[in-house]
């Protein structure tokens, strides 16, 4: 394997704690071609993370239901998620009331809409709250509830803050997996939580999401299908996915992700320049 850097060795090693459910020090140093003492302190990293636990030779999943630190999923799909983003945010127009979730995927379209005069933005992602106000001149209402640190995001029970408030024009939503069954869906019982109450709140509901989530494992439903204005994913995802959801009446738009060259640092989020164009 070519020469990986300490992000990439990372991400290898939670990936394969995602399929096999253990990783052995001596094995991932021969795969990596570094020392087994860099392999540790690779573990030790993820395991302060919460992500793994360390055992004798190597680790295993740590079983938490999470599906990661903001910092790590904003790298993750990156030029997906941008591609995503980009075809996007023209649905968005000056003035408009949308709504957003904490979602990484989200996060690249706040990005987007900076240059939007007189958004108002609904969203539990304090970190989407923070570049909009930093940034821009939008609106940001952010309806409450508990700070989940992972997530960078409130959640919890909500309720009826935003209810007679008026409807807000468009919701944005990612998402850890999907069924035409049971709609757009999360792991965290309280993330799910707080965006089924905005969602409720919203004229138009769109999923976003790289094509990796299609074949994952979710929970809780926030969105049914039948409340689902459109998907928009990359287009790795099969035909016969799309053309499930078709017949469900929900269409799917796909879109490629953008290559290095189109990927420029001047537009990616500023948390995940260093390494989503590696």
């Amino acid at each position: 394997m070519a020469s990986l850097d300490e992000f990439e060795r990372e991400q290898a090693i939670l990936l394969e704690l995602e399929k096999s459910g253990r990783v052995v020090v001596a094995e991932l140093a021969v795969r990596f071609g570094v020392s087994t003492v860099t392999v540790r302190k690779n573990l030790e990293t993820l395991e302060r993370r919460n992500v793994l636990r360390r055992v004798r030779g190597g680790a295993v999943s740590s079983g938490v239901t999470d599906e990661g630190a903001f910092e790590t999923r904003v790298r993750q799909a990156a030029r997906a998620k941008l591609a995503i983003a980009a075809a996007v945010s023209p649905l968005v127009d000056h003035g408009d009331v949308i709504a957003m979730d904490s979602s990484t995927t989200a996060y690249y379209l706040a990005e987007q809409l900076l240059d939007r005069r007189n958004l108002v933005v609904v969203t539990n992602g304090i970190r989407t709250a923070t570049l909009f106000m930093e940034q821009s001149d939008a609106l940001v209402l952010m309806p409450g509830g508990v700070v989940r640190r992972s997530a960078g995001s409130l959640v919890g029970p909500i309720g009826d803050v935003l209810a007679g408030r008026g409807r807000i024009d468009k919701g944005f939503f990612g998402l850890i997996g999907l069924s035409v069954a049971h709609g757009l869906l999360d792991l965290s019982a309280e993330e799910a939580l707080a965006k089924r109450y905005i969602a409720r709140s919203c004229k138009e509901v769109y999923g976003l999401f790289d094509s990796s989530k299609v074949d994952r494992f979710g929970l809780h439903s926030f969105v049914a299908t039948e409340a689902i204005h459109l998907l928009v994913t990359d287009d790795g995802i099969a035909p016969a996915t799309v053309a499930e959801w078709a017949a469900a009446g929900v269409p799917v738009r796909t879109v490629r992700p953008l290559d290095a060259q189109e990927s420029a640092v001047g537009r990616l989020p500023a948390t995940a320049v260093r390494r989503a164009t590696g």
